[in-house]
């Protein structure tokens, strides 16, 4: 690896800014982490709500408020919310509703994602999207603003919930691309427009307009939902760092540096995306998923992502997935599906639910993060992503770094002569892979 070390005056020197600097803003600093859970139903996975129970829903929230934790995320099933496409169900928004109000009676705040869309390998889709009726759920004009209207009208009613963290557009919408081509131009406009629309449901400055992506956005080569999509659009950037993504955990190993450090890495690498170095970064799903995570190997996992993430500065949190097991009872779910709870399919904590709420509690009076003053230059095309993903000569040269004690940044290698960018995230080392 090659080295540049940049002299101290020259990233501190002041100088006159053009338009284009005064627009990068200095990191504030860093407020209270936040600490979750994915809410999935112990009885009934998601489809609980189709005959939905609140004091079943209680029993699973009291659970998840027992750790400590301050959040969930929920999710509604889209073909519940909106069977045609003119038609958004007043009862199912109101279900919705009912388990953000649930959510607050256990000091819980909640996420709403919109759109599911992907859920645990099932992909539900209205019956006006499919078969003789199909449509493209990211091109077709018509099926777009039947989900902006949609979006609008949870934002509306979900307005005025105190304990309301946000609204997201959906989970991991580009699941979804293998059934719907789309390219990198047409998934702007799509986000643009649902963004947009999710906003003017909520209100200006009320809540958090996000969306995510599962990992194929980062690391996949030529994927039509880029790191920039992920890391400029939305209030904040979603990462979902899973440990089989590019096969990581049975690569390197369940209790490898590379494994107990992806949270973290994968923050960093969003950070690097971002155009403002004050952009906040949410690990909203991570978890341990058997075997790739052995049970045994699981609370240590837990504890060691967590305290590696809460290593960056502008974390905005970490939200486990998930809360409870899916329940064997339940037939055609991937093996790993069983297993990701906290508690289990009879509501039992299990040993990564003490580990996590452990190291929950211990983080929550953690002193401020110090900047990063090394980072590692990434120099990739869209269609070698993958460099940067498990497997890849970046992601590997960068977990070396960290495994030898350094805590690399990341830089892409267009902003690295941007000496005012480099000295608001407060880099004065680059390293060249």
């Amino acid at each position: 690896m090659v080295v540049d070390t940049f002299v101290a005056h020259k990233i501190r020197a002041a100088r006159v800014r053009g338009p284009e600097e005064d627009a990068i803003s200095t990191p504030p600093p860093a407020p209270a982490l936040r600490f979750g859970v994915n809410y999935t139903p112990r009885r009934g996975w998601f489809h609980a709500w189709h005959d939905v129970d609140p004091d079943q829903a209680r029993e699973d929230l009291a659970q998840i408020a027992g750790l400590g934790l301050d959040h969930v995320r929920v999710f509604h099933l889209w073909p519940l919310l909106q069977p045609n496409r003119t038609l958004v169900r007043p009862a199912a928004v109101h279900q919705l509703v009912q388990l953000v109000d649930l959510a607050a009676e256990f000091g819980l705040d909640v996420l709403v994602d919109g759109i599911q869309g992907h859920l645990s390998s099932f992909d539900f889709y209205p019956e006006w999207t499919r078969s003789w009726h199909h449509r493209n759920v990211f091109t077709d004009p018509a099926a777009v603003e039947a989900q902006a209207a949609l979006l609008r009208t949870l934002g509306r009613a979900l307005t005025g919930r105190p304990n309301l963290i946000g609204l997201q557009l959906g989970n991991e919408l580009n699941n979804l691309v293998e059934h719907n081509p789309v390219t990198v131009t047409e998934v702007d406009q799509y986000l643009d427009t649902l963004l947009a629309a999710a906003r003017e449901g909520l209100g200006d400055g009320v809540g958090l307009v996000t969306h995510s992506a599962y990992d194929a956005a980062w690391y996949g080569d030529d994927h039509p939902f880029t790191p920039e999509a992920s890391a400029r659009k939305g209030d904040l950037t979603t990462v979902h760092p899973w440990v089989f993504s590019g096969d990581c955990a049975r690569r390197y190993g369940p209790r490898s540096p590379q494994v107990r450090h992806l949270a973290e890495y994968g923050t960093e690498l969003a950070k690097a995306y971002a155009t403002d170095p004050a952009r906040r970064v949410w690990v909203q799903e991570t978890g341990a998923p058997e075997p790739h995570i052995p049970a045994a190997d699981a609370p240590d996992f837990a504890r060691a992502t967590l305290l590696n993430a809460a290593d960056c500065a502008q974390l905005w949190g970490v939200t486990w997935w998930c809360s409870h097991d899916v329940d064997r009872a339940l037939a055609d779910f991937p093996e790993l599906e069983y297993t990701l709870g906290l508690f289990d399919s009879a509501g039992r904590p299990k040993p990564i639910a003490h580990a996590l709420a452990d190291t929950v509690a211990e983080l929550r009076d953690r002193r401020p993060v110090t900047p990063r003053e090394s980072a590692l230059v990434l120099d990739c095309t869209p269609a070698g992503r993958a460099v940067s993903g498990p497997g890849g000569a970046f992601f590997e040269a960068w977990t070396r770094l960290r495994a030898d004690g350094t805590r690399p940044a990341i830089v892409l290698a267009e902003r690295a002569l941007d000496d005012h960018y480099l000295a608001a995230r407060g880099i004065r080392e680059l390293i060249r892979p």
